[in-house]
């Protein structure tokens, strides 16, 4: 896979960030990194609060936060699953998650190879 270092690091570790903030004391957050037929797939999985599934449409959206009551928090203003997305999307690939609140999400990424 080819593609620019810089932003494919910004990509993981935006992922990873988020699993980590989302997810309690004890919770666990992994990390995988897969070949496929059409490309490579990286996933971030976590055990934390999970995203509602009304929120769900809208996480890629700038500024937007699933969960209101970190509004007021200096850890992000909501700018960072769209920086993930709109790098991704440079990338020619796509991005998708599975979530279940209370339980945890994965977000999937898939990246083409050339």
């Amino acid at each position: 896979m080819s593609g620019d270092a810089g932003w494919i690091e910004r990509i993981v570790l935006n992922l990873v960030d988020n699993a980590i903030k989302f997810t309690g004391s004890g919770g666990h957050v992994s990390l995988r990194v897969s070949k496929n037929g059409t490309g490579r797939t990286l996933e971030v999985s976590d055990e934390g609060m999970g995203i509602p599934p009304d929120s769900i449409p809208h996480i890629f959206e700038r500024f937007y936060r699933a969960d209101p009551s970190r509004a007021n928090r200096a850890d992000g203003v909501g700018l960072g699953l769209s920086l993930v997305k709109w790098a991704v999307d440079q990338h020619h690939g796509a991005i998708d998650v599975e979530s279940r609140p209370g339980k945890g999400s994965t977000f999937r990424v898939i990246f083409p190879v050339d």
